[in-house]
């Protein structure tokens, strides 16, 4: 299966259980794979025969600027969803980091997989 990658998208979002990390955006990062349907796209050079990498970070970033999630685990299930959903992928696999989420730690997060890679 190809894929495209979009790596490092960083975005100041509300993240989190605790009071504090209701009120003060958190700096986080995400990685995401997401597997192509079809090959058309190599050989037609048309945008419309793959997924728009650019339209799918806009509708990440508008998805997760319109609502609050508690944890790390279910932001990354619902980037999953929203891209096999909208964008057809049969395959995505999101990376969700915090960047110095606490004192003495640099980076924590989760990575999921949905969908089949055939």
């Amino acid at each position: 299966m190809d894929t495209i990658f979009i790596s490092e998208l960083r975005l100041d979002i509300l993240i989190g259980v605790y009071d504090w990390e209701r009120q003060v955006p958190q700096s986080v990062q995400f990685d995401l794979e997401i597997g192509i349907p079809q090959r058309r796209a190599a050989h037609s050079d048309r945008l419309a025969d793959t997924i728009d990498y650019a339209a799918v970070t806009r509708r990440v970033e508008a998805s997760l600027r319109e609502n609050h999630f508690g944890l790390i685990e279910r932001v990354a299930e619902h980037i999953a969803e929203l891209i096999e959903r909208e964008f057809g992928a049969p395959w995505v696999k999101v990376s969700v980091t915090k960047l110095a989420p606490l004192k003495n730690v640099k980076r924590l997060g989760v990575i999921i997989e949905r969908g089949n890679r055939t």
